[in-house]
C-alpha cells in the first residue's frame, strides 16, 4: 500500500513539473529578427531584475540588477521598462532557456520566471554551384529547441512545421513535392526536382502554434548561369519595337552617308576635267611652289621674204615670269605671260 502511495506521489509530481515546463512561455524566432522575452515576476523597479541564460554549457549571467553584464552579446541586449529582455538580430547561438529573477536587498523575491527561445533555420543539401534546372534538391527546416522535447511541443503546444509557397499555400498536398516531418529532431524536409522557372522562386518554412504563425524562414532558388527561355509578352513586344527603331536609325544614317559620298564624287568629276584642260596652269603653279624665280623667253622670226619683195622685219618675243611667291590663278587659267613685238623696216 505504501509503495502504491509513493508511486502515485511521483506521478503527480512529474505531472506538476511537466505542466510547469509547458506553462512557461515559448518564443520562436529566425535569423536576424528582434525578440522580446517577457519577465513574469517583474517588480515595479527593474533595477532588481537579473537575467540568466542556460544551454548545455552552464548558466551565464546576462543582466545583473538591471545592468548588462555579459560582454559578448551586450550590444544586442537591453532591458525593457517592464523588465523584459530584448535581443536584437537573433542568431542560432541565442536559442536556449532564459530565467528572470528578482532580488531585493540581496534576497531573491518569488520564483524564477523561465522563457524558452527556439530558433528556426533552413538549409539546403546542395551547394550553390549544384543548383540548376533538372537537379534534385532537398531543403531542411529545423527548429532548434531547448528544455522540452519536440514531441512535447507538438502535443501540448500545438507546434507545426509546414512548407508553403510564395502565396502562402501549403505544399503538403502538391504532388511535385515530397515533404517529410521528423519529431525526433524537429525537422521537416522538402524534396523536389528543379525547373527552369524555379529561378528566384521562394519556399518558406513556417512555425505555427495552435494555427497561429510565430516565425518563418525562407529559401530562394538562385541559378548562377540562368538564361530565361520564356519572356513576358509585353517585354517581347518592347524588345521588338526597340530593335525596329535601332534598325531604322542605322538605315537612315547609312542613306545620308551614301548621298554625301555620291555628292562628293559628282562634284569632283568637273574639277578633274578642268584640271586636265588647265594642265599648263597646274604646271606653272607647281613651278611656283617648288622652284625659284624664273623667266622663259620664246622668240621667233617670220620666214625670210623673197628678195623681190620689200617687207618689214617683225620679231616676236614671249616672256613668262614667275617667283616663289604664291599667286592666285583665276578660272580663265591666265598667267604672267607678255608678248613683245619688234618691227624693223628694211631699206
Amino acid at each position: 500500500m505504501a509503495d502504491k502511495c509513493c508511486l502515485l506521489g511521483l506521478i503527480i509530481l512529474c505531472s506538476f513539473l511537466r505542466g510547469s515546463e509547458v506553462d512557461d512561455p515559448h518564443v520562436f524566432c529566425s535569423s536576424g529578427e528582434n525578440v522580446r522575452l517577457p519577465c513574469n515576476n517583474a517588480l515595479s523597479d527593474c533595477t532588481s531584475t537579473t537575467w540568466n541564460y542556460n544551454r548545455n554549457l552552464g548558466t551565464v549571467e546576462l543582466i545583473k540588477l538591471g545592468i548588462k553584464n555579459e560582454i559578448e552579446r551586450r550590444e544586442r541586449l537591453s532591458v525593457g521598462s517592464d523588465c523584459s529582455l530584448n535581443i536584437k538580430k537573433v542568431t542560432k547561438e541565442d536559442y536556449g532557456s532564459y530565467t528572470c529573477r528578482q532580488y531585493v536587498n540581496g534576497q531573491q523575491q518569488g520564483t524564477d520566471a523561465r522563457v524558452y527561445l527556439h530558433f528556426l533555420h533552413v538549409s539546403s543539401s546542395s551547394s550553390q554551384t549544384e543548383i540548376s534546372p533538372g537537379s534534385s534538391v532537398t531543403l531542411s527546416c529545423q527548429l532548434y529547441y531547448y528544455g522540452v522535447s519536440c514531441d512535447t511541443l507538438v502535443r501540448t503546444e500545438g507546434i507545426q512545421l509546414i512548407w508553403v509557397n510564395q502565396a502562402g499555400v501549403n505544399l503538403q498536398t502538391d504532388a511535385r513535392y515530397q515533404i517529410l516531418f521528423s519529431s525526433t529532431n524537429c525537422i521537416i524536409t522538402l524534396t523536389t526536382t528543379l525547373l527552369n522557372e524555379d529561378h528566384n522562386r521562394e519556399w518558406r518554412c513556417q512555425v505555427k502554434q495552435r494555427n497561429e504563425q510565430k516565425t518563418s524562414a525562407t529559401y530562394t532558388v538562385k541559378y548562377s548561369d540562368y538564361v530565361s527561355n520564356s519572356k513576358d509578352p509585353s517585354t517581347t513586344k518592347t524588345d521588338i519595337s526597340t530593335q525596329a527603331i535601332i534598325i531604322s536609325a542605322v538605315v537612315a544614317v547609312l542613306a545620308v552617308v551614301l548621298v554625301a559620298v555620291l555628292s562628293v564624287i559628282c562634284k569632283k568629276r568637273p574639277d578633274n576635267q578642268r584640271g586636265t584642260d588647265g594642265s599648263v596652269v597646274s604646271s606653272v603653279k607647281d613651278q611656283y611652289e617648288h622652284k625659284g624665280t624664273y623667266e622663259t623667253i620664246n622668240m621667233f622670226i617670220p620666214t625670210t621674204p623673197n628678195t623681190n619683195e620689200q617687207t618689214d622685219d617683225v620679231t616676236y618675243t614671249e616672256v613668262t615670269a614667275s617667283s616663289k611667291k604664291q599667286v592666285q590663278i583665276d578660272n580663265n587659267h591666265s598667267n604672267d605671260t607678255v608678248t613683245y613685238a619688234a618691227i624693223r623696216r628694211t631699206e
